[in-house]
Formats: structure tokens, sequence, C-alpha cells
């Protein structure tokens, strides 16, 4: 009959024995180790992994058989010799000791299990399965899968330490967000969002997690960023979880450096979730590879928004320039770098909306893009590409792979 009484230990500090001197002890170690455990190995040799665990100090051994008295003062026991002797001999005296002993060779003998286990920051789940390990290991896999993406409900519901997390949310498609992003918001009290983020994710959140909005648009802020910074910091001191929610990378002109130190000033415990950034992953869905052999071995990143941008330099360039939030002044812009020497036939391409349903590619070269863009319409969002591999796409961008497009794509 196997153990039905679940529990977690506390074994920070506590003295558990590991009779035994191969892979699966080594394995039992390891896991012992990360949970705070004080580990000693009996075993009159040790395989490769263990070894290494003996020399650097992380557990104490004794080259030897095991003997009768190696289990005073431990708390748990793990036998794993392959000898059913030796470990009949490690129960037995476990069981005398009343000791919690658990058994790699016959888990019906045993008086403690081991389950498959599957954690999502400070959620822990453990899984039996009646004596079956594979069935545990697969339902620990699914239960896994489901944690890291937040489809399982993660929201703290009693009060505890608040936290900050600056989440890149990618460049649009829901899809493209990573899966520590997704778990962030699924445990969020409050997610304050970019105009830019993938809002569609919104929709998932649970009815009362408070969404405040941070947009920025040329010339039309939601919140000044120190009205953002000082959010995140009254929030979390608060007792809240916080999630960030931005388009792109947070540290790819998104000013996610800006707030992180703004938290870390304030004592605020947070951390970053990185991003698929527009800059690289917009053309890629356009089939425009930033990099390509023979065509470009090197990018370039520009806020083109910014007044103080040196044109001279960028001219000079070799390989791609990529252009954000430049679609209200492409044509000064083009002009800027033809007239300090790029060559007026460099291919250029617009990419709107890029991984969303209504992306579009309008493509030209530096000296008609502009006009170009006006005829069609162009608008923000878009990234601008200048340089070889903008003809990229003429050839490449109908293959797009699908997971650049959104869920509802056709």
């Amino acid at each position: 009959m196997s153990p039905r009484h679940p529990l977690l230990l506390d074994l920070t500090g506590r003295r558990v024995v590991v009779v035994g001197g191969g892979p699966v002890a080594a394995r039992r170690a390891h896991g012992l180790l990360a949970d705070g455990a004080t580990v000693h190995v009996v075993a009159p040799a040790l395989c490769e992994d263990l070894a290494d665990l003996a020399a650097s100090g992380a557990v104490t051994w004794d080259a030897r058989e095991y003997a009768t008295g190696d289990l005073d003062g431990a708390w748990l026991v793990h036998t794993a010799t392959g000898e059913r002797r030796t470990d009949d001999a490690v129960a037995a005296d476990a069981d005398a000791a009343r000791t919690w002993c658990v058994r790699a060779d016959d888990a019906s003998a045993s008086t403690a299990w081991t389950p498959a286990v599957a954690r999502a920051g400070d959620v822990t789940v453990a899984v039996s399965a009646g004596g079956d390990p594979r069935r545990a290991v697969a339902l620990r896999a699914a239960i896994q899968v489901q944690l890291d993406t937040g489809a399982l409900p993660l929201r703290r519901h009693r009060p505890g330490p608040g936290h900050v997390t600056l989440v890149g949310g990618g460049p649009g498609d829901p899809g493209l967000i990573t899966t520590r992003g997704r778990r962030a918001l699924a445990e969020a009290d409050v997610v304050v969002v970019d105009r830019l983020a993938p809002r569609a994710l919104l929709d998932e959140l649970e009815d009362d997690v408070e969404v405040v909005e941070a947009g920025k648009a040329p010339h039309a802020h939601t919140l000044t960023q120190t009205e953002i910074n000082r959010l995140l910091v009254e929030r979390a001191r608060a007792g809240q979880r916080v999630v960030r929610l931005k388009g792109g990378d947070p540290f790819v002109l998104g000013r996610g450096g800006e707030e992180l130190a703004a938290c870390l000033a304030a004592g605020v415990a947070v951390d970053v979730v990185p991003g698929v950034t527009s800059a690289i992953g917009v053309p890629g869905a356009a089939g425009i590879p930033v990099t390509h052999r023979d065509v470009a071995r090197q990018v370039t990143i520009v806020s083109a928004h910014d007044a103080d941008t040196d044109w001279e330099t960028l001219a000079r360039l070799r390989g791609t320039l990529v252009l954000l939030m430049g679609v209200g002044r492409l044509g000064e812009h083009m002009d800027l770098l033809a007239s300090h020497g790029l060559d007026p036939a460099t291919p250029v391409a617009v990419v709107e909306d890029g991984t969303l349903t209504t992306q579009r590619t309008t493509v030209g070269s530096v000296a008609d893009i502009a006009a170009r863009a006006r005829e069609v319409g162009v608008r923000n969002p878009a990234v601008i590409v200048v340089g070889h591999v903008a003809s990229l796409a003429a050839t490449l961008g109908d293959h797009r792979v699908a997971a650049t497009r959104a869920p509802d794509a056709p």
C-alpha cells in the first residue's frame, strides 16, 4: 500500500544521510542540497557527480560500507545502494530510530516516498501516483507547463511582501511573451501596462486585478516616467505584486533600466523578464533578418525620436540600421542619411503592426521610401529597417513562421 499522507519538510540545516554512491544517490543528494539540508554520504566509492560534491565540501562522506550508528542524528534517510541486504539494514535501523527512510530499490518497503515535484516561484506541487514513477513524472510535466505559462491560478490571496517584475511582452503577438512573463502576470495584483504591450493578455487577468494605463504616444503621456517609477515603488511597498508590462524588451529603448534603478534605490524587490525586442522580432516576422551572411554582419538600433541623433555617424555604419519611433519624421531622417553619404539607393523597409494580423510591409529606398509611405498611409507603430537586408522581404516575407502570427490569424 502506498503512503497517503502528504507533507512538506523544512530540511534547512538538518542532517540527512544518503547511503549509496551511485547516480541515484547523486540525484537525491543534489535535491536535498537544493532544499537546504546538511547531507552526509556513506558509501565505499562515489560516482563522478557525488565525488565532485564531496571534493567541494558540499557533502560529507564516509568512504566505507554502511554500519549501524550511521543514522545517529539524522532527520531523514535515503538509501540507494543497489544491494537489497544493505538497503534492508538501513531501513530497519531507520525504523528503529523513528527516522523516515526513502528506499530507491523498493518503494513498497519505504516509510517515505519522494514525489515528482513541479515548482513555480514559491508554489510547490508534489505528485505521487500510486507507486508508478513514470505516471507521476508525466503528471508533473503537465502541471509544470501549466504553472510556467500562468494557466493555473498562481495569484497570492494572503498578505505578503511586495514585489515588482519588469516584463518584456514582445513585439505585439501575445504568443511571443515568455512563459516566465505569463507566470508573472498570473501572480500579479497590479499590472502597469504600456500602449504597445500585448494587451490581449489583459483579458486573461482575474477580475479584481488592477490595470493601470501608463502608455506613451508621441506628445501624449498618460503618466510621466517619474510617476510610473513612484507608482511601482508605492504599490510594492503596500505589499502588492506589481507587473510592469512593456512592449518589446524592457531594456531596449524601454526605460526599464530607469524603473529598475528606482525600485533598487527604494529597497523594493524587483526582477526583470526579458522580451523579444521589436527591433529584431518585427523585421524577422516580415522576413527580414537584421543580419545575414554576405549581406550584413552587424545591426545598430536607434531611437529616431531623439533630437540629438548623430546621423553623420549612422550614415557611415556598415550593416543594418533599425529605427524605432521614426515614422513621423521618416522623410527628414532619410534626407539626413543621404546628405551624410548613405547611398540613396540603399533598400528600406517599414513594417507596421509587426507580428499582428494587421502586419504590413512597405519597401523602397532611402530616396523614395518617404513618398511610398505617404502614398499607402504608413502609421505607427512601425519599425524602419535601412540596409541591404531590407530587400530580402521580397523573397523571404511570404514564408513567415507560424509562431510570429497572432493566434487568430488564418
